[in-house]
């Protein structure tokens, strides 16, 4: 039985209960399969609403200050800023964002290192600018580093002798000193230790495009390689499987930014991507999996075989394996509407509530005894709000968050509203001789 995809009112609802609550028949059924080999389309769900939030893995190091790498900056490197590093998960390597005084506020560029502050290798060419630094991702298994990047801005006069930008405190180093010259002593004395080594060049003849792609380069810096070549499209958000086998990402056009980033920017708002999901494998070979536009991030089953994507009240899962992956689409209104009401409900109890514990004993029967028949009116529901996140580190429980979310660029005026966090049991049909 296929999870649906479009049906009207109640009738809607009760299939999606009976799918979600069907047991593994017995008798002439075949075994019951693990979900890795049960495609997308042959899977049962159950809905559990308000739940606790999924227990994340700690934050990787990423982004602190390395001292051994910020003093080779100091040295050696005085025109340019450390702006962050990220270190591999095995710990052998670290990748350093940094920019010079001259570049646009949104182009960085990229280096390698290893943790003792020795530069392996400069990964990015004078024409190429990375883009998007807080989405730079290791591999799981440390061999290859992802990150965007396009052709490097103009600059108005590049002729002209640099003049110090004012730092950003949200992405430039407070000690990184400004100077012509990395050998040179700005206090001009004589006694100044001279560089141990020379400086690598940065490369050449690297292939580079008018819209962020991503690329990829091994764990010393070599080999960097553009993954996608699609002019056109922006790549703003990928992530490796955890096999390290394949990168999801999520890509728009040139068009569709530029016009949705308008319209965030006169409404007063933070503009915030969105895309369509596809998978990059590590050849280059690239397939889309939906033509609906995302802004919540997609994530990975924990083996790599399966792909979760939200779009408004509907979750869709994917098998990334093949040529035309199949799907499945679970339609969440009707359960969200009800769960939202009973939410709705139980905190109006609780502003309510008795301060007479006497009082409070005379309860008459539990709210959630009486099950509603007919649907609530969405606009009468306060805690009834799309999915803003997914996180899937079980292979049977897919969770999922619904939340108010406004981003304005005045900060004051942004909200974040009714955060509430679900999920889906999920096990595979059995399968009938």
């Amino acid at each position: 039985m296929n999870i649906p995809y479009k049906l009207p009112g109640l009738i809607a609802l009760m299939s999606v209960l009976l799918i979600g609550c069907q047991k593994p028949a017995t008798g002439g059924d075949a075994p019951v399969t693990a979900l890795s080999q049960t495609s997308a389309d042959r899977l049962n769900f159950r809905y559990e609403a308000d739940v606790p939030a999924p227990t994340e893995p700690a934050k990787s190091n990423s982004g602190e200050v390395n001292a051994a790498i910020q003093a080779d900056f100091d040295q050696r490197r005085m025109d340019e800023s450390l702006d962050k590093v990220i270190a591999s998960p095995d710990g052998k390597r670290v990748a350093a964002v940094y920019h010079r005084q001259t570049d646009l506020p949104s182009e960085f560029r990229l280096d390698m290192y290893t943790p003792d502050g020795k530069l392996l290798k400069k990964m990015t060419s004078d024409v190429m600018a990375v883009h998007f630094p807080d989405t730079i991702r290791w591999s799981p298994d440390s061999a290859r580093l992802a990150f965007v990047a396009m052709v490097r801005g103009v600059q108005e006069n590049p002729d002209a002798a640099p003049t110090p930008a004012v730092p950003d405190p949200a992405t430039s180093d407070a000690n990184a000193n400004v100077s012509g010259d990395p050998e040179a002593d700005p206090e001009g004395n004589t006694n100044a230790q001279p560089a141990l080594e020379p400086t690598p060049e940065a490369p050449l003849g690297m292939m580079v495009f008018r819209t962020e792609q991503i690329y990829t380069a091994n764990s010393d810096g070599d080999s960097v390689k553009p993954l996608t070549q699609n002019d056109g499209l922006i790549y703003f958000y990928y992530d490796w499987a955890p096999d390290s086998s394949a990168l999801l990402a999520l890509a728009a056009t040139q068009r569709e930014w530029q016009y949705l980033q308008y319209r965030a920017e006169s409404n007063g708002e933070i503009y915030v991507p969105v895309g369509r999901p596809r998978i990059v494998e590590k050849t280059g070979r690239e397939r889309r999996l939906d033509d609906a536009l995302t802004a919540v991030h997609p994530i990975w089953s924990p083996d790599s075989m399966k792909i979760a994507a939200a779009y408004d009240t509907q979750v869709r899962v994917y098998d990334a394996a093949g040529a035309g992956p199949t799907q499945a689409a679970i339609p969440l209104r009707n359960q969200l509407l009800l769960s939202a009401q009973a939410f709705d409900k139980a905190q109006a109890e609780k502003l309510n509530a008795p301060t007479d514990p006497a009082a409070e004993n005379q309860t008459n029967t539990p709210s959630n005894s009486v099950q509603p028949t007919i649907l609530p009116d969405p606009n009468t529901l306060v805690s009834f709000n799309p999915i803003v996140g997914l996180s899937w580190k079980d292979e049977n429980i897919l969770y999922f968050q619904t939340a108010f979310m406004k981003r304005m660029k005045k900060e004051a005026d942004s909200v974040t509203s009714f955060p509430r966090w679900h999920r889906l049991i999920l096990s595979p049909q059995a399968v009938s001789k």
